[in-house]
C-alpha cells in the first residue's frame, strides 16, 4: 500500500482508534481512558497507520508499545489492524515501526503476547524473527492461554572505534573460555585459527579440573598462559589469590588436586611476562584496553541473563556510554537462539557490572585482556 502512513498518534485520533479497537476485538478491550493514559505516558508510543484518499483519512492499523523505566525491554501490548485492510504486510510495517522507536529508546528486547489459536499472527512473529519464551495460561477473558514471543531489536553498529571481533561459538557445554580466548585472539591476529581442535587445546591447557559439575573448566591464569603461549600479551585480573573455585568441591582429595593445579599455573606463569593483578578490573580500564586495541575476556555470572547459576566467559567487544557488548559463546540452539543473538550482546553497564561477579557471599572476579602479539 503505497500511501500508508505510519505516525505517532495524537488525541485527536482516539475516536477512530476506539472504533477500530471495537472492530478488532470482542473482549479485552482498551477503554478510550486506557487509550488517553497510553498517549500521556511520554516512554510509551502509539503508532497509528493511515491512509488518506480524496483528502479523507482513514486509519487502517494502530499498534501500542509499552517501555517501563526500570528495564531495557519493550512491550508490544496490542496491535490491530481493520479487517478489510489484511492481508496488505500493515500489521508487519505496525512491529517493524514498532521495534525501531523502542530501540531508538535504547530497549533490547521486544516482547510480546499473542492467543495460541491466533495462527497468523504467530507465522508474522515467527517470519519476523520472534521466538517463543514462555506461556501465559488464562490470560484472556475468555480464558484463553497466550503465548510469550521476544526478538532481540537492539544491535551494535562497528566502527572504527574498536577492533572487530570475530565470532566463534563453542562447541561443548563446557569450553566457553576457550571459544572466548579465541575470539579475543582472532581480532589481533587473522591468522589465529577458529576451530574445535584449537578450542579443545586450549580447554585441555587452562582446565581447573573441577567445576561445580561435570567437566572442569577454565580460569584466568590457565586461559592467560594459553593466549601468551600463542605469541600475545596477556594479564589477568583476579579477586582472589588463592585456587579458584576450592569452595565448591567437598572431597580433600578434589581440594588438593584443585590447589596443586594453581600452584602449577603459578609457576608457569612466573616464567612468563603475565602480570596477574588481584584487584576488581572496572569498567574504566576495561573500555581504556579496548581503546589500546585489546581485548578483555572476563568471567560473568548469567543469573539475570538465562537464570543459570554456571559460571561463563564472555568477550568484550566494544562499550560506549549505555552498554558493554558481547560475544557470548554459547548458544542454545533448542531454544531458537542463532549467531545473531549472541553477537555483540548489549548489556546496561550497570547490569554488567553486576554479572561480572560470581558467587554471593565472597564474589569472584576474573578477567584476562589479551593484547597484540609481542
Amino acid at each position: 500500500m503505497s500511501d500508508l502512513q505510519l505516525r505517532q498518534a495524537t488525541n485527536e485520533d482516539l475516536s477512530a482508534i476506539l472504533q477500530l479497537e471495537h472492530l478488532c476485538f470482542t473482549e479485552d478491550r482498551l477503554s478510550r481512558r486506557s487509550f488517553r493514559r497510553f498517549l500521556d505516558m511520554p516512554r510509551d508510543r502509539l503508532i497509528v497507520a493511515e491512509t488518506k484518499h480524496e483528502g479523507e483519512s482513514e486509519l487502517l492499523g494502530y499498534c501500542l508499545v509499552l517501555m517501563s523505566a526500570a528495564t531495557r525491554m519493550a512491550r508490544i501490548y496490542s496491535i490491530a489492524v481493520l479487517p478489510t485492510a489484511r492481508g496488505q504486510g500493515i500489521g508487519e510495517k505496525l512491529v517493524k515501526a514498532a521495534e525501531h522507536e523502542a530501540a531508538e529508546a535504547g530497549r533490547i528486547l521486544m516482547r510480546l503476547e499473542v492467543r495460541e489459536d491466533n495462527s497468523g499472527a504467530i507465522a508474522l512473529y515467527k517470519r519476523l524473527g520472534y521466538r517463543q519464551f514462555g506461556t501465559y495460561r488464562d490470560y484472556y477473558e475468555d480464558h484463553g492461554t497466550a503465548l510469550r514471543f521476544e526478538r532481540r531489536i537492539l544491535f551494535y553498529e562497528p566502527t572504527r572505534e574498536f577492533l572487530p571481533v570475530p565470532y566463534y561459538p563453542q562447541t561443548t557445554d563446557f569450553s566457553c573460555g576457550p571459544a572466548a580466548l579465541i575470539m579475543a585472539m582472532s581480532a589481533l591476529d587473522e591468522q589465529q585459527p577458529l576451530n574445535t581442535l584449537e578450542e579443545l587445546k586450549i580447554w585441555r591447557e587452562a582446565t581447573t579440573i573441577f567445576m561445580l559439575a561435570g567437566h572442569g573448566g577454565c580460569g584466568p591464569h590457565g586461559l592467560a598462559l594459553s593466549a601468551w603461549n600463542r605469541g600475545f600479551e596477556a594479564n589477568a585480573w583476579l579477586s582472589t589469590e588463592g585456587p579458584l573455585f576450592r569452595d565448591t568441591v567437598r572431597s580433600d582429595e578434589k581440594k588438593r588436586v584443585l590447589e596443586l593445579v594453581h600452584e602449577g599455573f603459578l609457576q608457569d606463569i612466573g616464567q612468563t611476562s603475565i602480570q596477574l593483578h588481584h584487584n576488581p578490573l572496572t569498567l574504566e580500564a576495561m573500555e581504556q584496553a579496548l581503546h589500546n586495541g585489546q581485548i578483555p575476556v572476563i568471567l560473568i555470572s548469567t543469573w539475570q541473563l538465562n537464570r543459570s547459576r554456571v559460571p561463563h566467559w564472555v568477550t568484550v567487544c566494544a562499550m560506549d556510554d549505555q552498554f558493554v557488548y558481547l560475544h557470548d559463546p554459547e548458544i542454545d540452539v533448542a531454544d531458537g537462539e542463532t549467531v545473531a543473538d549472541k553477537q555483540y550482546l548489549p548489556v546496561d553497564r550497570r547490569v554488567f557490572s553486576q554479572i561480572s561477579r560470581y558467587g554471593r557471599i565472597q564474589p569472584l572476579q576474573a578477567a584476562v585482556i589479551v593484547g597484540p602479539k609481542r
